[in-house]
């Protein structure tokens, strides 16, 4: 139905209502010229007379009548809804699809979705963990984060904050190995490897050298898609691992882990949320996007800064005791 039929019906509803076009007119903040122009163009679509009006009486005539009884209902269950929208959109409530990938974004994403629960209770969010790329209208996603470069056209990302890879290793595994003092040096350490979940390709490392990004596959001690079980296993000091800043900063923070190579940790890749459109986003939509820039943009939890980048000393020399 087109805009100007919508207008007026609801115009021949009021004068129907209010018994004055005039009063219709007012009622719909028009003209009593507008007013009359789209009830003669309603009649006109009909092809019926639906009022008999002299410059002082209104009455409905007998098709008038029968039209008034069929499209009340039908505009007022239209208007409800209209009104449902506007408020759904101001309204910090109702259902949140999110998605966000599994490998980086458990420690990120719980503090940040459990303020945001706090303050607006009644949001019902629907969170998927996945490392896959999916589709973003069949899956009818409201907010994505994604780690790596923006997201595909039609969507708009935002960058939220740089993301390392850190190599890190345990006291325990140092004590055991010590420690690589370059690139190369990895081939003689005990390493794992992250396999992609969806595509199943074995991740290589990747380091800063001078202004460039370089990549270096390393043979797999131990290989896995999850970066939970990787960072156990780091942790126990079975293997060197290359982890994301995320997953190291706390556990270098506590001294479980000891960040190696420093001078080639790099930080291209981004984390990003995304989203639909900027027009018409829902207030809860709107609220967790910038609850998430607040809180991620450049936030130190989650990344470790030049502090805990201090290179490891290396041990002095033991003294030989004179004869």
């Amino acid at each position: 139905m087109a805009f100007n039929e919508l207008r007026a019906i609801s115009t021949f509803i009021q004068a129907a209502e209010l018994g004055s076009l005039r009063q219709a007119a007012a009622a719909q903040a028009i003209t009593p010229q507008a007013a009359s122009q789209a009830l003669g163009q309603l009649e006109a679509h009909l092809g019926v007379r639906l009022f008999h009006r002299t410059t002082r009486r209104l009455s409905l005539t007998e098709e008038g009548g029968r039209f008034l009884e069929a499209a009340q209902p039908g505009l007022a269950s239209l208007q409800r809804a209209l009104h449902g929208a506007r408020r759904g959109r101001e309204e910090i409530a109702g259902p949140l699809r999110i998605v966000a990938p599994r490998a980086t974004m458990l420690q990120v994403l719980w503090p940040l979705l459990e303020e945001f629960c706090r303050l607006h209770p009644q949001v019902e969010p629907d969170v998927q963990l996945d490392d896959r790329i999916g589709n973003w209208v069949e899956d009818r996603v409201d907010i994505g984060f994604r780690v790596g470069i923006a997201p595909e056209e039609g969507l708009i990302a935002r960058r939220l904050m740089p993301v390392q890879l850190v190599v890190c290793a345990a006291p325990a595994y140092l004590a055991r190995h010590g420690a690589p003092a370059t690139i190369d040096d990895l081939a003689r350490h005990r390493c794992s490897c992250f396999r992609h979940p969806t595509s199943g390709r074995v991740m290589p490392w990747e380091f800063k050298v001078g202004e460039e990004t370089v990549q270096r596959n390393v043979a797999p001690a131990l290989c896995t898609n999850d970066v939970d079980l990787e960072a156990r296993a780091v942790v126990a000091g079975q293997v060197v691992g290359q982890l994301v800043g995320a997953t190291a900063a706390p556990l270098v923070r506590s001294g479980q882990v000891v960040p190696l190579l420093v001078e080639h940790v790099t930080d291209h890749l981004g984390l990003y949320v995304y989203y639909g459109s900027r027009v018409g986003q829902p207030a809860r939509v709107r609220a967790f996007i910038d609850l998430a820039a607040e809180r991620l943009a450049d936030n130190d939890e989650f990344r470790l800064t030049a502090q805990d980048l201090r290179p490891v000393p290396k041990p002095r020399a033991r003294r030989r005791a004179r004869p």
